[in-house]
């Protein structure tokens, strides 16, 4: 109490001069910052934990995107584990603290959760890796990875507020208000943790580099909850470890690499690329990649002189549908593969591309060649977004938005988009659309709920499957043609390689056994799911 009245007399003090500083000033102030750390350290060091949490489960969403994607399946997982991990360290921190709170037992809880996350982004690349060989299930995949990698830090991390309570509670009369008030400090923690991770850190730093951040306050927290010299070797070496991996993570990682690999985190994606030979061709190419094995987009090196993705060479059969097209439409540029093949072959024409990703669009013109062009137009925002203003009229629109089966948005799949589609083509317009899956059985229910869902809107709808035309069983990138004008068109061409692409044409029964896909009602991640289990 008395403590209490010398602050309060401080603080009058230098209202009483009214600004006039002199020397005893810095040493009240700085009395006066002390004596209000001591008093909130434990809100303090909730607050850092609670944030800790947050910034953990983001990361870790990209973290295991490039192995197991990023479906509803993995934010599943992810959620449910970290929020699993939490009850059980609740649990034991409030039954390890009824044995006799210490500050020295709390800082060691800290340490550890600060170890463990270091771990995680040590030891996470050799993890994913072996989840993803071993374990073909999506959903089974995504709870191994969720566990293995962020389990141990999130019930350590659990712990500390039950302790830190435990700390707090003096008398039992306003032990609710106290309870009340910790847990809302944890609470506005993990808010600023969600808004400081996805805003800013996971583009700043990249995800394993964050986790190695969080390793280091977290650390520097347990030294803010007890700094005794019996415990401070052993703290300090694995402080400067961490300092010194997270210093020359950038050094190591181009070392390694030698140039041919980049791996950079953006506000949507956890983006690769790199340099390997193409399997077909035995070409070196260069790779852009968001989810291993799939590719969005490649380049030859030797010679950029041609598409690398089969399907894409598909997507030339536009011009037999509505030959002369002026004004077309992308979906999905990632690497820009397609709008450089396009304006190379049709010197009159113009492409708008809309790519959600403003950063892969950085990575298309520094790694794979894409310059300045007046008949290239570039938007950066969601397709579906663009096709709801609508405003424009297109001959052909592509939509290659689906280039993975692990992470598909459904926004665009459904019939309210196909009819934002439909609006904007021009009277013989023709929409073009690329998806992976199988046509027959239950892998092929994500494709034929697709298919019906544009034949609800378009009068004509064609199927092309690039790799095996006879075979409905196996999972291929699949091309819907589908056509606004309600006449019937013919599917022969006078030019060889248009009629090399319509000799691809499925011409079996498809059966009509889903439902349509709206925006009220669309599990394209549960339809795909099967055909991932095998593709």
């Amino acid at each position: 109490m008395d403590r209490a009245y010398a602050i309060a007399e401080i603080i009058r003090e230098c209202h009483a001069r009214r600004g006039v500083v002199v020397y005893e000033d810095f040493h009240n102030c700085y009395a006066l910052l002390m004596f209000f750390i001591q008093r909130y350290k434990l809100e303090i060091i909730v607050f850092i934990t609670g944030a800790a949490v947050m910034i953990l489960e983001l990361t870790g969403s990209r973290i295991i995107a490039p192995y197991v994607g990023t479906s509803i399946f993995v934010w599943t997982s992810l959620i449910g584990v970290i929020l699993g991990s939490l009850s059980v360290g609740y649990w034991w921190g409030g039954k390890l603290a009824d044995k006799g709170a210490n500050f020295k037992t709390f800082s060691l809880i800290i340490f550890i959760a600060a170890v463990l996350t270091g771990a995680t982004s040590i030891f996470s690349p050799l993890i994913l890796t072996i989840v993803s060989v071993l374990v073909k299930d999506v959903r089974l995949g995504s709870i191994m990875a969720s566990i293995l990698l962020f389990a141990a830090p999130s019930i350590v991390l659990g712990m500390v507020s039950p302790y830190a309570l435990r700390l707090k509670i003096r008398d039992v009369s306003n032990s609710g208000a106290v309870a009340g008030g910790l847990y809302a400090v944890s609470t506005i923690g993990s808010i600023a943790g969600t808004f400081l991770g996805g805003f800013y850190l996971i583009t700043l730093l990249g995800s394993a580099k964050i986790l190695l951040f969080i390793a280091i306050i977290l650390i520097l927290t347990s030294f803010f909850a007890y700094y005794k010299k019996s415990v401070i070797s052993l703290k300090t070496g694995i402080f400067i470890y961490f300092v010194i991996l997270l210093a020359a993570f950038d050094f190591v990682n181009a070392y390694f690499s030698k140039g041919k690999i980049v791996d950079i985190d953006t506000h949507y994606n956890r983006v690769f690329v790199f340099e390997t030979i193409d399997s077909s061709t035995q070409r070196p190419i260069r790779v852009m990649t968001t989810s291993f094995p799939q590719i969005e987009s490649a380049m030859f090196l030797d010679d950029d002189n041609d598409l690398v993705a089969e399907y894409l060479k598909f997507f030339r059969i536009a011009g037999h549908f509505n030959p002369g097209s002026q004004k077309t439409l992308l979906i999905g540029g990632a690497g820009y593969s397609y709008p450089k093949d396009f304006l190379k072959r049709n010197p009159d024409a113009f492409m708008d591309v809309v790519e959600i990703d403003p950063s892969l669009t950085a990575l298309a013109r520094r790694f794979f060649n894409i310059e300045e062009n007046p008949r290239l137009a570039i938007y950066h925002e969601d397709g579906r977004t663009f096709l709801n203003r609508g405003g424009k009229k297109y001959d052909v629109i592509f939509m290659d938005a689906f280039k993975s089966i692990q992470s598909i948005p459904y926004q665009l799949t459904t019939a309210e988009a196909m009819k934002k589609a439909y609006e904007m083509l021009a009277n013989d317009g023709v929409l073009l659309l690329n998806i992976i899956s199988s046509i027959d059985g239950v892998k092929g229910r994500f494709f034929r709920a697709e298919y019906w869902t544009l034949k609800y809107v378009f009068p004509y709808v064609y199927v092309i499957p690039v790799a095996k035309p006879d075979n409905g069983n196996v999972a291929q990138n699949l091309l819907l043609i589908a056509l606004k004008n309600k006449k019937e068109p013919l599917l022969e061409s006078e030019i060889p390689e248009f009629n090399g692409y319509l000799s691809y044409l499925w011409k079996k029964e498809i059966l009509r056994d889903m439902p349509l896909l709206t925006d009220d009602f669309a599990p394209v991640d549960n339809y795909a799911l099967a055909s991932f289990k095998n593709h």
